[in-house]
This record gives C-alpha cells, sequence and structure tokens, in this order.
C-alpha cells in the first residue's frame, strides 16, 4: 500500500472477491479445478454482462465501458 489511492483500490478488489465467494464458490460443489475454472469464467460474464451494479447506478459493467467507449468516439469525431 505504497501508493495513493491503493487502499481504495483494494475495497473495489475485496468486494469483487466476496460476490465471487457468496454467489458462486459457496453455492457450488466444484468437483476439481476444471470445473471451478469454469464456474468462475461463468459467473465472470454474468458479473460483467447481467448483473446490476448498485455502484453504477444499476447498470451492468459491460454498458458502463460501452457508454464511455461511445462517449469518447463521440467526442473524438467532433
Amino acid at each position: 500500500m505504497d501508493g495513493r489511492g491503493r487502499a481504495f483500490d483494494n475495497i473495489f478488489v475485496e468486494r469483487l472477491w466476496r460476490s465471487v465467494k457468496y454467489e458462486e464458490v459457496y453455492l457450488k460443489d466444484y468437483r476439481n479445478v476444471r470445473e471451478a475454472i469454469s464456474g468462475w469464467r461463468g459467473y465472470f460474464e454474468f458479473y460483467n454482462r447481467e448483473r446490476l451494479h448498485q455502484s453504477l447506478e444499476y447498470r451492468t459493467p459491460e454498458a458502463v465501458s460501452r457508454q464511455a467507449t461511445n462517449q469518447a468516439v463521440a467526442t473524438t469525431l467532433n
């Protein structure tokens, strides 16, 4: 934690992994690492494309990213 703002970055990572644990890992009984990786891959697809996030005004991360990209392109073209 030597950089400025690092503690706040850590908060977001901790919240992400808490969500992964409670919404995916604790609910599944993985038999091996391959199953776990496959399950996590599916969860992150859901997390980024379907799950609404309160901190993003009940939008998905994908929608927020798409909006930012579209705004950047529009600004560049003008």
